[in-house]
């Protein structure tokens, strides 16, 4: 056919039968991010999904600064942490939806008035080099005279998954606010984020650290000399969720979006990848324990938001850093 013709028939066809573009904005590592589009352009051969990727802090500030001029480009947003969402939600800046696929989630993974949903589960645990002298399996074993000098752990002035990981800890009654204390009077390392962390375990410099769950699994799986352990009090996590704008241009297709990543279908992605799906009743990746062994501790997003300030402050005082 004539390509003139061609584009005459296609201005020609009624609106809802022409393609429809979706903007994303992510923070999913590169090769996640493509085969998440991919997936869903496949399953929804309607819709073009041009997207941008970026850390969660630069994808922020571009998408604030948009909001400020009002001109916000994306309808959807994947990134790292429901903190920054419900902050969003707050300030009135997301669109609620209520999915049907939610009721195959857990509650506590979704924001109540449908503002974000999880779509994974990357956790936080303990890694330790084979070559160590002794295996902890909660976080109680990280501190004591033995561990003096002994354990490395990301910056919750520098990883948003260790500022999570520090509400979360100092949010349990048995642990709070004094094992980061014990940890800080005992020398443990708390710099920089969980790939340098990690190296400095599989190296044998540090012999434990502490860890999000699929960098140490994978390595070890290849043959790194590291293990990773859940701990017996249960686990921090981050859920990748995704959410709508509240100014989105493509409701509709933003909603497709919401309801694929969080269907069978987007979770048996999610699972391909290499994570655990926050999706209920789902398989785990290689190398993890089943899901029901996998202890979730208690997390609050709202709450976190309110303590974020205060709660960096109290560990820059307590590990004597800026």
């Amino acid at each position: 056919m004539n390509l003139r013709i061609a584009a005459l028939l296609t201005a020609l066809l009624p609106l809802s039968a022409q393609a429809e573009t979706l903007t994303l904005y992510t923070s999913q590592p590169n090769a996640d991010a493509q085969q998440t589009v991919d997936a869903f352009m496949a399953a929804n051969p309607d819709i073009t999904v041009d997207w941008v990727r970026d850390g969660t802090t630069q994808i922020m500030a571009r998408l604030q600064a948009e909001i400020a001029a009002g001109a916000a480009q994306p309808d959807v947003l994947l990134i790292a942490d429901t903190v920054t969402l419900e902050g969003m939600a707050q300030q009135g800046q997301l669109m609620a939806y209520t999915s049907p696929e939610a009721q195959a989630y857990d509650p506590a993974l979704f924001s109540p008035e449908g503002y974000y949903y999880s779509t994974k589960l990357i956790t936080t645990g303990i890694v330790y080099n084979t070559g160590a002298k002794d295996h902890p399996t909660s976080w109680a074993d990280l501190v004591g005279p033995d561990m003096k000098n002994m354990v490395a752990m990301p910056s919750p002035l520098y990883s948003g998954a260790a500022l999570i990981h520090l509400a979360t800890l100092t949010g349990d009654k048995d642990l709070g606010w004094d094992y980061y204390r014990h940890l800080a009077a005992e020398g443990t390392r708390a710099e920089g984020g969980n790939g340098g962390v990690f190296k400095a375990v599989a190296s044998g410099e540090k012999p434990y650290g502490v860890v999000v769950d699929y960098m140490a699994i994978r390595a070890e799986a290849k043959g790194s000399p590291v293990k990773f352990v859940f701990p017996k009090e249960g686990v921090s996590y981050v859920t990748e969720p995704v959410a709508i704008l509240k100014d989105a241009k493509h409701v509709e297709a933003a909603k497709k979006f919401v309801d694929f990543l969080l269907s069978q279908q987007g979770q048996d992605l999610v699972l391909k990848m290499g994570y655990i799906p926050a999706r209920s009743g789902m398989g785990v990746p290689e190398g993890f324990p089943a899901r029901d062994q996998i202890r979730l501790m208690s997390f609050d997003p709202a709450r976190a938001l309110a303590d974020a300030d205060k709660n960096k402050d109290t560990f820059a005082e307590i590990f004597g850093v800026k």
